[in-house]
């Protein structure tokens, strides 16, 4: 008769500690929800003529429409050296839709692009948004061989 009390004290404390945990982490969980991300995709390279088309694909999980959005880029090739630095402009972002997004680089070879570097946000226009707030939001990554940072 005593293993089963060991197994249901176990299992109590286990339970316990699970809800302990939720309780710990469910305003961390509630306040990423509300905050939510801004998600930046570098989806594809592709050499057009002397220009390198990048390809975003931009997420708003922010919860509000972006009326406008500027990110300043910097962009390294692969030996590391600051090829130049740029705005993109992303335009508007509505909550909750999915956006793509290309920029054609003049006289920039695909293959010599390292690194994408996303310095700062430029402007970042939304309803009760600040360019802090959009970047602190943002997560970046990459289908591509190339870094996306920032």
């Amino acid at each position: 008769m005593q293993v089963p009390s060991l197994v249901c004290s176990w299992r109590c404390r286990s339970l316990a500690t699970a809800i302990c945990l939720l309780a710990i982490a469910g305003p961390a969980v509630a306040e990423t929800a509300e905050t939510g991300a801004l998600a930046i995709e570098l989806n594809r390279l592709d050499q057009a003529d002397s220009a390198c088309r990048l390809t975003f694909l931009a997420e708003n999980g922010l919860g509000t429409d972006l009326e406008a959005l500027t990110l300043e880029t910097v962009l390294i090739d692969g030996d590391g050296r600051v090829d130049r630095l740029t705005l993109f402009d992303f335009q508007a972002i509505p909550a909750g839709a999915p956006r793509v997004r290309q920029f054609d680089l003049p006289e920039l070879d695909c293959a010599a692009l390292g690194q994408v570097l996303f310095n700062g946000v430029a402007q970042c226009a939304g309803v009760d948004l600040e360019p802090a707030q959009c970047a602190n939001a943002l997560t970046l990554s990459s289908r591509v061989d190339v870094e996306v940072t920032g």
